[in-house]
């Protein structure tokens, strides 16, 4: 169609390539073993979902100790598809151009991929018609190591359970969020506002965009929610902490969703969570199998809180790389392409 454009970035780039051979021998510290699930929803009132999720996972020991793992949300702004439209290239856009970059300055490299995307989605809803106007909010989680950062624009969110205590992690870009930081407006006046629903910064909104980040240490047992404003704006915190910490992962996005659907689910709603199962130091010795550590109390969920220990239910990424002395680059798929590769 002639609406379309093929989604690049301009990652294939001789100094791209030396980048990454000088780091060809770096190894990671640690590995988090990490289970996680993500589900989206139409909601009751909308006709079409603007919400994206998706995750990239390097196998590459090299790539996991310089970037990590991405694992993002996107809620699309713009409606007739074109929210849709913005959420799908912010996400693609900013994980292309985040694995493209060879720096381990973990801040100056979201930051450099939020730009870039952003600047495609300006530049799309620009040329393209029936896309004008188009945007989307994100929040980035990066577990690098022992290490979980956070970047946002907008209000999705993002919330840490620890040890049955849940804290919002994150600071909505939205008119009314400003007013309450500002002392102008109290909660329940924001909750109330017309104007609620006004973001400040998001993908797209602007030619610069310039994200929040935030970073913590991780430890076993924690489990992180990504979610977008149709999860948040319906389902009290207090319902939010009780959901996110029964059950696998699974069954917390699950139960998340249903709770807001339950409220009248009037947004689209996205949840993906995450939860740090061990962390174990990689193996020293080439060819050296990294095992979970025996945990000194046993990890359970009781009285529908999760407690430190080991879940192994639920979707999971907690395999280490078959051989995690090995040093040869991926050849297929995301980082194939950055590099050139075929």
């Amino acid at each position: 169609m002639a609406d379309e454009q093929e989604i690049t970035a301009p990652l294939e780039t001789e100094e791209l390539q030396a980048g990454w051979a000088a780091k060809s021998n770096a190894r990671p510290k640690y590995f988090a073993h990490v289970l996680f699930a993500a589900k989206t929803d139409l909601g009751q009132v909308r006709e079409n979902n603007e919400d994206k999720f998706e995750f990239f996972v390097p196998d590459d020991p090299a790539v996991l100790a310089t970037k990590g793992r991405v694992y993002a949300v996107a809620d699309g702004m713009g409606g007739h598809s074109a929210g849709q439209v913005a959420a799908e290239l912010a996400l693609n856009v900013f994980i292309r151009s985040y694995y493209g970059d060879a720096s381990d300055d973990m801040e100056a490299s979201v930051s450099r991929a939020v730009k870039e995307a952003n600047h495609y989605v300006v530049d799309v809803a620009r040329t393209i018609p029936g896309r004008s106007g188009m945007g989307a909010t994100l929040i980035v989680a990066i577990i690098r190591e022992n290490q979980i950062y956070i970047a946002w624009l907008g209000d999705s969110r993002g919330y840490l359970l620890r040890n049955g205590e849940l804290q919002q992690v994150t600071e909505d870009h939205s008119w009314v969020a400003e007013q309450v930081r500002a002392g102008t407006m109290t909660e329940e006046e924001a909750e109330q506002s017309p104007f609620r629903n006004v973001i400040t910064r998001s993908m797209g909104g602007a030619p610069d965009a310039e994200p929040d980040i935030t970073a913590f240490e991780l430890l076993p047992g924690d489990r992180y929610l990504l979610c977008s404003d149709g999860l948040s704006g319906m389902v009290p915190f207090h319902e939010i902490q009780e959901i996110l910490g029964f059950g696998s992962p699974s069954v917390a996005t699950w139960g998340l969703v249903d709770r807001a659907n339950q409220y009248g689910g009037r947004d689209n709603i996205t949840a993906f969570v995450l939860q740090a199962a061990d962390i174990v130091p990689w193996p020293e010795e080439e060819g050296e199998e990294a095992t979970a550590a025996t945990p000194a109390e046993p990890i359970v969920v009781s009285n529908g809180y999760l407690h430190p220990a080991p879940d192994n239910s639920g979707a999971a990424d907690s395999t280490l790389p078959e051989d995690p002395g090995g040093s040869a680059a991926p050849k297929k798929g995301l980082m194939g392409r950055i590099f050139g590769q075929k």
